[in-house]
């Protein structure tokens, strides 16, 4: 039985102007039972994305009326939603992706690629809607209500990602741990990590959020292992 066809169908919106690309996607993830919104502009991607619950946003970047990169930026922060936010691209390089995993996406899928690739990527997005406790971590003046997923340090909120808000709750809960980089990414991405360069990407966007405002890094690499959250008023004692 295929994969994601076992799961619970989902509402997925495709916002893609290219009608070959989304009829393609559509007959094949509508095939399976799941239930498919469209959009050919990104300023009607954005009014549905906002005023309707989806599982998943299928996201193209380069779309009339409003680009994908703004879209999913307006998403995130006029919208206040974390759908999972999967881009299409066909622009392969590092500065891209910092650009899309800044702005809110949660993962990235380069043109041309195999439908059963997307599909692939749709279930490590979307199989880890997490149900979570309500309760508030710290470590030394960072602060993450893992009921709201909201995030503070000294009291200043910080604006993160989906994914990034992710790599930190791990951190959390395994400080003063090492949390090794294959299972951040097996969290994130399941057994089809997109590359080398996205973990790196996120983790340099949540250090500069939650570390470069600040006089102390709380954020550590340990190199060819992974990555850990440390107190420097611990260390110091």
């Amino acid at each position: 039985m295929n994969a994601i066809h076992q799961q619970q169908p989902l509402r997925i919106l495709v916002v893609e102007d290219n009608v070959d690309i989304a009829e393609n996607i559509g007959d094949y993830l509508e095939a399976q039972g799941h239930i498919m919104d469209f959009a050919m502009d990104g300023i009607g991607g954005l009014h549905l994305a906002i005023t309707q619950k989806y599982d998943i946003l299928i996201l193209d970047i380069m779309l009339p009326g409003m680009d994908g990169i703004t879209l999913c930026n307006k998403l995130r922060e006029a919208g206040g939603k974390q759908t999972p936010v999967l881009m299409l691209t066909a622009r392969d390089t590092l500065s891209n992706k910092l650009e899309g995993f800044k702005a809110g996406a949660d993962d990235y899928l380069i043109k041309p690629f195999a439908l059963q690739e997307l599909e692939a990527r749709i279930k490590a997005l979307t199989k880890r809607a997490e149900i979570v406790e309500k309760s508030v971590q710290h470590v030394a003046d960072l602060e993450l209500d893992t009921g709201s997923m909201k995030v503070s340090r000294a009291g200043k909120p910080i604006d993160l990602n989906r994914a990034c808000l992710k790599i930190l709750q791990m951190l959390m809960q395994a400080y003063p741990n090492v949390v090794p980089r294959n299972e951040i990414e097996d969290t994130l991405w399941g057994d089809m990590p997109p590359g080398s360069d996205s973990l790196r990407s996120h983790i340099y966007i949540l250090r500069r959020a939650i570390d470069k405002p600040f006089e102390q890094a709380l954020l550590e690499t340990v190199h060819g292992v992974g990555y850990r959250l440390v107190d420097p008023d611990e260390i110091s004692v």
